[in-house]
Parts: structure tokens; sequence; C-alpha cells
């Protein structure tokens, strides 16, 4: 059974490996893509992301542009991270399938709405913005989605400031929301496992050496993306956060989780956009706890799928 899913997202370097992760694995079913203001401005990421599946050969996945800044406070974007274009460092291909249609958060609630309930799954990578407004907008998509895997926040860590994520800093009232909805099962993946899923020398070789455009065009968006962690993060290889999204949904034992309690601190002038994980005592059972971090990634299975991936794609 193929899982549906809805990637809601900013591209974008991690972005867009998340999309070829999505199109290339036979398990997953990329329903749409919808966009949010974010890594950059909303007309530039949506830009990116039909020029992603425009190289993925995907041009039947649908591509709704989403909300344009966070629901209380300007846009903030990341081009220290991702340059002007949000996708520097390649050559971005000219979609070919003109932009759907029809606002994000209307579609996200009508393609909910009218699928089976359980069956469609949102995988956010971006600020939570366009998920928060679907929920106020139409609340009854919360017991229809089966589960929401979101990339964003660190029980232990931060990267926009001192405890607080980039997804979750910009719009830390989206993800207040969002966190706080009775889902099925919330999954975050943040910064303690995204961290683990550098993007080294030996897996860049891994990439070229499948020797398709396709490759390259991946490769040359982790050079860029090695440039500007080492020049703006202190990292020596970049850390590919959001894939590791899709690839929990493909395989779940790619990495161990643990549930707790989630919420996010959106009063704190230190810790606006902290997310607050309850780590204390046991860890309860899946009846009194719906929220889970994802804690430690399997390095090589990870990254498996996403080399698999781009030479299915071809």
């Amino acid at each position: 059974m193929t899982k549906k899913i809805i990637l809601d997202c900013d591209p974008g370097h991690d972005d867009a490996m998340a999309i070829l992760l999505a199109v290339g694995n036979p398990d997953i079913e990329l329903v749409g893509v919808t966009t949010v203001g974010g890594n950059q401005s909303l007309h530039k990421v949506t830009y990116n992301a039909r020029a992603v599946l425009e190289a993925a050969h995907a041009t039947d996945v649908p591509v709704h542009r989403g909300c344009d800044r966070p629901i209380l406070r300007p846009l903030e974007v990341a081009a220290s991270i991702h340059g002007d274009t949000g996708l520097d460092g390649v050559e971005l291909p000219e979609p070919s399938r003109p932009l759907d249609e029809g606002h994000a958060v209307d579609w996200i609630i009508d393609t909910i709405m009218s699928n089976e309930p359980n069956t469609i799954t949102l995988v956010p990578t971006g600020p939570l913005t366009n998920i928060a407004m679907a929920c106020r907008l139409e609340p009854r998509i919360v017991d229809r989605v089966k589960e929401i895997v979101l990339m964003g926040g660190g029980y232990h860590v931060g990267n926009w400031s001192a405890c607080a994520e980039f997804n979750i800093k910009v719009d830390p009232e989206a993800a207040h929301i969002v966190f706080n909805e009775p889902w099925h099962r919330l999954t975050m993946v943040g910064l303690d496992l995204t961290h683990q899923a550098l993007c080294t020398p030996e897996v860049q070789g891994r990439i070229n050496a499948i020797d398709t455009d396709l490759a390259h065009f991946a490769s040359g968006l982790m050079d860029f993306f090695r440039k500007a962690y080492q020049g703006n993060q202190d990292f020596i290889d970049p850390p590919v956060h959001d894939p590791c999204t899709v690839a929990y949904l493909i395989d779940p034992s790619v990495m161990t989780t643990r549930r707790c309690p989630l919420d996010v601190e959106i009063h704190g002038d230190l810790t606006l956009g902290m997310t607050v994980a309850d780590l204390r005592g046991p860890e309860p059972s899946a009846d009194e706890c719906n929220t889970q971090v994802a804690v430690k990634l399997d390095f090589e299975k990870f990254w498996s799928l996403i080399i698999d991936a781009i030479k299915t794609i071809g």
C-alpha cells in the first residue's frame, strides 16, 4: 500500500531533496505539493517547487501556493542558508506545468475531506502556517488525517536562536496551534535527529556516481548547501533535514522515536519558538500521548533511500 502524502514545503535545498525522495520511492504517492513563505518568499519557493518537480519528471504533481507570511509576524527568510533564490547553486529548469489554481489551505482541506479518512498524511517541512490555517478553517480535517510528520523544532537544540529551530521560530503561533491539535499521531523530526543526516563527501560521491542529470542537480544543491553551512552554522557537512520526514514514512526503522508531550513556547522573550518536550519519567503509551520526537537516525538506511530514489527517477 502506497502512502498518500501532501508535502507542505518552502524549497529550500533540503526541501528539494524531500521532493526527490517522495517522487522516486514507490511506497509514496505524492498527492500534491503546497508552498509556504519560509526559506524564501512565497513566489520564489513556489517556483522552486515547480522547478524541482520538473527536474524529477513529475509534472503530474499539482502545486498550490499558500500563505506568504506567518499568522502574526512579518516574513523572515533564511537567505544565509539557501541564497537569494532559495535554491542557489544550480540552474533550475523552467516549469512546463502552469501553477495550479486555488489557495493551498483550501486545497489541503478539500483533498483531506474528499479522500477516505486516515488515508492522507501531512508532511510539513517549512513553517506551519498553512497547516494551522487549515485546522482553524476546517477543524474536521484533524480527525481525518492519518498522521502528521513534520520537520521542525528540537528537544535539545536550536539553530535560529539558542533554543528554537527556524521553521518553528518564524511562526511560533502556527506551530503552537498544530502541536496542540488532537491528531492521531504527530511526529516531530527535529534538529536532534536531522543533524545526524549529514551529506558527507562519501555520500555525495555515491550521488555523483549515478551520473544522471538529476544526480548532478542534487549534487549541485549539496555543494551550495555545504558552503552555506560551513559559513553560517559551523558545520563541515550540511545536515539534510527535510527528507528525514519522508524517509520515516517509507521505512519507520530509519529512525527511533520516543513518545512524549510536546508544546511550543509563544510568550518567552528568550525562548520564543522553543519546542518543549517533556521527557520526564517512563515513556507514555500511545493511548496516553499522541506526540513523539525522532531520536536516532540509521544513517546508511536513510541515504540509501535517497540514492535509490534518484536512481529510480533516472
